[in-house]
């Protein structure tokens, strides 16, 4: 598994999500993307090399996944005053897209 190609592809996936619904903040989305990437990759690397091994199962996976979810600061649409419940709602989008997008490489 070529953990730049994962991240590259998760960091392409994430911010067309986020972008897709606010696309004034386009800017500042990129960057909480690149902050959440950077702090989690060592985990993303290990996780996924995990799962390709079979050491871990999808379930485990995607747990494991949502224990990073306090990571995901999203600064830039709280600071537009988006409210705590669809930052939440964003957060759980962005995992499922993380989780999709791993399982796809895989």
């Amino acid at each position: 598994m070529d953990i730049e190609k994962l991240l590259q592809e998760l960091r392409k996936n994430l911010i067309a999500v986020l972008g897709e619904k606010y696309k004034e903040f386009k800017p500042e989305i990129q960057k909480d993307v690149n902050d959440f990437l950077d702090k989690s990759r060592e985990k993303l690397e290990r996780w996924s090399l995990l799962l390709v091994a079979g050491s871990l199962t999808e379930e485990e996976f995607a747990w494991l996944l949502k224990s990073q979810q306090d990571l995901v600061t999203l600064k830039s649409l709280q600071g537009a005053g988006l409210s705590k419940i669809k930052l939440n709602n964003l957060k759980n989008t962005l995992f499922k897209t993380v989780l999709q997008t791993v399982l796809l490489s895989i």
